[in-house]
């Protein structure tokens, strides 16, 4: 099989692990047998060690320079500490559709901030689909709809946009790395970096966590959480960015919404209500927008 069509089912898979990811989580959440910070702790950790056995399995050695290490530290406090537990925090708040539609906010965000800060122009589609975004994460915001598979919702999405703005910045802070070192040398340092600067916010949950209670349906449910949703989907991406470049793969970011509402319909019994389909609408088209180009760029 030629790479580019392994690009792409590497992304297929990666945003099919995204959607798992957050089934699972929520489930292990609801069933009270781990507390979210307790399994961001696990995530970063197993993922960490995964990602250094895969080092000592195919060295890649790269020496990263002394100038660049402050970098790769905000880069570890952005995308890994303050991403994955607001995150997985939000998600045991709210609905697993409204972190994966919310979550589309990221590369509205990115092209918008980037733009600001690259002193690029704003041009009308860029600022059409910031407008949308916004309003489609507002109408999932205000519908505040609960019940029990969302104990506050207004929170859970709060946190989980404060999430996307801090993966903003990280994508913006990790470009310039991504030029200068290969995409696995980066992964593993930032990850490396997250477990000591998550350890103080999520040692007490994790020594909480009722090991006991666990059964093969929640090891298994955590097995796909650490290792698909965690270390296979950051590897298939950076494999698919490597290969097709980020605006290709930035595309199958349309896919894990789709996935995450179907198997919340089938699985965990929800509701594709119309306010949901609304939201999603303006999210899915603020997106399309801001990264159109205009005909006379």
């Amino acid at each position: 099989m030629k790479k580019n069509s392994q690009a792409h089912l590497a992304l297929l898979a990666t945003n099919l692990f995204f959607a798992v990811n957050l089934i699972c989580a929520k489930e292990l959440f609801q069933g009270s047998f781990i507390k979210p910070f307790g399994l961001n702790l696990m995530r970063i950790v197993v993922t960490a060690v995964l990602l250094w056995g895969l080092f000592l399995f195919k060295p890649q050695k790269t020496t990263i320079k002394r100038a660049d290490f402050p970098r790769f530290v905000l880069c570890a406090v952005t995308g890994i500490v303050i991403n994955q537990l607001l995150f997985i925090k939000g998600l045991s708040y709210t609905y697993p559709i409204h972190a994966s539609l919310l979550m589309l906010i990221t590369p509205i965000l990115i092209t918008f901030i980037a733009s600001w800060l690259l002193q690029e122009s704003l041009h009308i589609y860029k600022i059409t689909g910031l407008i949308f975004g916004i309003t489609g994460a507002s109408v999932l915001i205000l519908a505040r709809k609960q019940d029990a598979h969302a104990v506050d919702v207004l929170l859970g999405d709060t946190l989980i946009i404060i999430n996307a703005i801090s993966y903003t910045f990280y994508f913006i802070l990790v470009k310039p790395l991504m030029k200068i070192y290969p995409p696995i040398v980066i992964i593993r340092t930032v990850f490396t970096l997250g477990v000591f600067i998550a350890l103080p916010f999520c040692w007490s949950e994790t020594l909480s966590t009722p090991w006991h209670l666990f059964h093969s349906t929640q090891w298994i449910e955590l097995s796909l959480i650490i290792v698909g949703g965690t270390f296979f989907a950051y590897l298939f991406n950076a494999f698919g960015i490597q290969q097709l470049g980020a605006s290709v793969s930035g595309t199958y970011i349309y896919l894990q919404p789709v996935f995450t509402a179907v198997m919340t319909v089938v699985f965990m019994g929800d509701r594709l209500q119309m306010y949901k389909l609304i939201a999603a609408f303006f999210i899915f088209s603020g997106l399309y927008l801001a990264n159109k180009t205009p005909q006379n760029a």
